[in-house]
């Protein structure tokens, strides 16, 4: 018996991911927070909970400022970050403050639920807080605690910024919309908010995994250098590096997870130079093609091949901004490609980016 009781305790289990396993194993952590899927393989890391891979697309499309998605098995964990986890305790106690008010009329969605009912329930949870307990503090979160989102029209003053942002370059909006989600604001304007709606039905095809590697020879935007951070964008989904300092040729070696949607748009590349008091510099852009890769990924789900092999290649032309052929692999099971990016609308830059396609079974 206290052999048993001693297992349960994440702290008694060494390595962040058996800690992990072990609170998976822990009961409510069994099924999906939102909708009761059973054995969840993703983690929402802001809130607390464990969740399906059908809810982890719907939680990307919140932005991480809301909900930040890792996986249980693809992403690496820390010690840290498993703490934070644990502290929050888990489903049932996350599912307590954040479901309090659930009114008796509303049916929460099932494994079977169609994505239309998983998007409008996640949403009202997450990101409107329509059934928060406010009150209730029986929750530690180390993260900064919810606010609750208005209803609200903007001001003439949002309106106004609004009309600017969207005369910015596609680039610029982007970076933008990423760093201000850090601090935005309460007022949205409803159309606004329909098309949030509408990202999160977006059906999802498959994972793409992305590995920032290095950056060489960036442009300087701080009189001798820059301190760089890296924007992908797929679709609406938004992440980002961490930010090195004081690096024209950085490292980040960082690996990013998005949603790969039925239409599959472009994987855009922004790069900024994190400044403290006024805005972030912008350092160039590229946009990379992700349909061959999907493509060959597709081939390989329904073939018996198992050796590594060259699947395929995005060439290297003036229509794009590879600096040699992306050369799409099959390694050890795994669908991959090695770009690199010469950056655009910038003096200088290139970027060395590794992706892999994971398929939803995952």
């Amino acid at each position: 018996m206290a052999t048993q009781h001693a297992n349960s305790d994440p702290k008694t289990v060494s390595g962040p991911r058996a800690r992990l396993e072990n609170l998976l194993r822990q009961p409510g952590n069994r099924h999906c927070a939102d909708c009761g899927s059973p054995d969840p393989k993703w983690v929402s890391l802001s809130t607390g909970v464990f969740i399906c891979i059908k809810c982890s697309g719907i939680h990307r499309s919140l932005g991480v400022h809301i909900s930040k998605v890792l996986s249980v098995k693809l992403d690496e964990w820390t010690n840290e970050q498993v703490d934070a986890l644990a502290e929050m305790g888990g489903n049932l106690a996350v599912n307590k403050k954040y479901e309090a008010y659930t009114p008796g009329n509303l049916k929460k969605p099932n494994p079977n639920s169609f994505i239309d009912e998983r998007s409008d329930f996640i949403r009202r949870k997450y990101e409107k807080l329509e059934f928060f307990n406010f009150d209730e503090q029986a929750l530690l979160c180390p993260y900064p605690a919810p606010h609750r989102r208005s209803s609200s029209s903007s001001t003439s003053s949002s309106s106004h910024d609004k009309k600017h942002y969207e005369k910015q370059a596609t680039r610029h909006r982007i970076g933008i919309a990423f760093r201000n989600s850090w601090g935005r604001k309460e007022s949205e304007s409803k159309n606004s908010k329909k098309a949030n709606s509408l990202v999160a039905m977006v059906e999802f095809v498959g994972l793409i995994k992305v590995n920032v590697v290095k950056g060489t020879n960036l442009a300087v935007r701080d009189v001798m250098t820059s301190d760089p951070y890296v924007i992908l964008a797929l679709g609406h989904q938004t992440v980002k590096t961490r930010v090195i300092k004081s690096n024209l040729n950085p490292v980040w070696n960082e690996s990013l997870m998005l949603s790969i949607p039925e239409n599959i748009p472009p994987l855009k590349v922004l790069v900024y130079d994190k400044d403290t008091f006024t805005t972030d510099d912008f350092m160039g852009d590229a946009e990379i093609d992700i349909q061959p890769l999907v493509t060959a990924a597709r081939a390989c789900e329904t073939s018996n091949i198992n050796e590594s092999m060259q699947l395929g290649k995005w060439v290297a032309g003036k229509d794009n901004t590879l600096v040699n052929d992306g050369i799409i692999t099959l390694v050890d099971g795994k669908v991959k490609q090695e770009i690199n990016l010469r950056l655009q609308n910038v003096e200088r830059g290139v970027l060395e980016i590794e992706l892999e396609c994971v398929p939803l079974t995952q």
